[in-house]
């Protein structure tokens, strides 16, 4: 046999894949079976109506549910756990047969047990496999490009669980096994979390937004209306937004990197990497990255907010009776070169600081950060995001400047807002500056490659066995 024989004899082995039954003619269905034919599977619906199904792609073929079973060994079960009841009268049709349970409930705790293990309970003769319920049917249209590729199995059978493996990757999807189908019920709650790693963040940013805008508020609104009875509240839209969201976003991105230094602390304290870190700091650290993208949110409206700042009406009215002022009083604005230097090295640390945060925010996006290797990965994230840290915190003392010695800034003896954006952040600086001293940095090292202090107790133990006689 010549190679272009043996070549055409492995691609036909290749293109012939097997067939698969769906029960179930909605979207995801439907879906489901497109990207089945568009991989080289012969794809049999099952309905209870096989003359009005319609809409079900080219290439296909729809029957009744008994003569659909009959044609292949892999079922998919794309129906609402309420109609599985027409299974128990095909149990003889699916006896030995693998069946892929697909179905999601509308919420947490709708039913004692999985829609998986109710099926299997009810069809005893068949394998069941959970699969596919945590991909919508907009991820089989799109094939995987623009949205989740990962697929979620379990079941009680290696080998069935192989077949639905095969099939997975068939489409282009990646799997993850979650072992037997008792999981079953963790992966039928998946679809109904709403981001779950992102409350803790959303509330941390709300509450903080809320207490700095109704600090800034007292102290620039409330304290001139009262004292000198100014309406000023006009500076709500543009002034205050512009003052809260910057504070925010320097507060987040510190909070990103703070609980990183205190677990290294606590590595220093316990003199080992193997003892649990506390509840509250498992749960910081693991959502860090939707800290650090909200405070680049923040940022992004800092920005956008200091462009207008130009064409605001206050603004050139501001400039306007300034400059006839010192026409009207023949005066001439002198040239500062320490506003100067100032100015420009605050413009400076913005930009540079805000050019890496965006940096950080494009890096932590998974399509980037799957191409990095852990050490790349770990240079921007932790070098870089320590860096653009710095910068944000340079930027912020070069806006305040000397405004924390001028006692007419303390009104009601409250201080300017920028001053409490800058606590954490030099919290979490000078924390750094500690753990990366070389005698901390060593110490740090060694625990984190597996490193541990003995206790005291144990090594006096150990001498006092290393001290008695042996016995005859």
């Amino acid at each position: 046999m010549n190679s272009d024989s043996v070549a055409m004899t492995e691609l036909h082995g290749k293109m012939h894949k097997p067939t698969v039954c769906i029960f179930g003619t909605g979207d995801f269905g439907r879906s489901l079976g497109l990207r089945l034919l568009q991989s080289g599977y012969s794809v049999v619906y099952g309905s209870r109506d096989p003359k009005n199904s319609l809409l079900l792609p080219k290439g296909s073929k729809v029957m009744s549910h008994a003569e659909a079973a009959c044609e292949a060994h892999v079922i998919c079960v794309a129906v609402q756990r309420e109609h599985y009841g027409f299974l128990s009268s095909l149990a003889s049709d699916l006896e030995g047969k693998v069946l892929i349970d697909v179905s999601n409930n509308l919420k947490r705790g709708l039913y004692p047990e999985s829609n998986a293990e109710y099926l299997s309970r009810l069809v005893p003769g068949v394998t069941v496999v959970k699969a596919f319920n945590t991909i919508s049917a907009w991820a089989l249209q799109s094939g995987g490009l623009d949205a989740n590729r990962q697929v979620l199995i379990c079941g009680d059978r290696a080998d069935a669980k192989q077949q639905v493996v095969d099939i997975a990757q068939s489409l282009g999807f990646t799997v993850q096994d979650r072992g037997s189908l008792r999981a079953a019920a963790e992966l039928e709650d998946l679809p109904l979390q709403l981001f779950p790693l992102w409350r803790l963040p959303l509330c941390i940013a709300i509450c903080l937004t809320a207490f700095i805008f109704f600090y800034a508020l007292t102290r620039d609104v409330i304290y001139e209306r009262v004292t000198t009875g100014k309406d000023i509240a006009f500076r709500i839209m543009i002034s205050l937004a512009n003052k809260v969201f910057p504070i925010v976003s320097l507060v987040m991105l510190s909070l990103c990197y703070l609980p990183g230094a205190l677990a290294g602390f606590l590595q220093l304290y316990n003199g080992t990497k193997y003892r649990r870190f506390p509840d509250w700091l498992d749960r910081w650290m693991l959502c860090r990255k939707q800290l650090g993208l909200l405070a680049l949110a923040f940022g992004f409206l800092h920005v956008l907010y200091t462009l207008v700042i130009p064409i605001r009406y206050y603004v050139r009215y501001r400039m306007n009776v300034y400059t006839i002022s010192l026409v009207k009083d023949n005066k001439t604005y002198e040239f500062d070169n320490t506003a100067a230097w100032r100015h420009d090295s605050y413009y400076s640390m913005g930009i540079l600081g805000f050019g890496l945060f965006v940096l950080l925010g494009i890096t932590s996006l998974p399509s980037v950060s799957n191409s990095l290797n852990w050490r790349e990965f770990s240079f921007v994230q932790s070098k870089l995001g320590y860096i653009t840290l710095l910068l944000c915190t340079a930027h912020t003392f070069l806006y305040g400047w000397d405004k924390f010695l001028k006692t007419e800034k303390y009104r009601w003896w409250m201080p300017p807002a920028y001053m409490l954006s800058l606590v954490i952040p030099c919290v979490v600086l000078i924390l750094k500056l500690i753990l990366v001293m070389p005698c901390v940095d060593r110490k740090v090292t060694r625990i984190r490659q597996g490193w541990e202090r003995q206790s005291k107790t144990a090594s006096n133990s150990r001498d006092t066995k290393a001290n008695q006689p042996l016995m005859a």
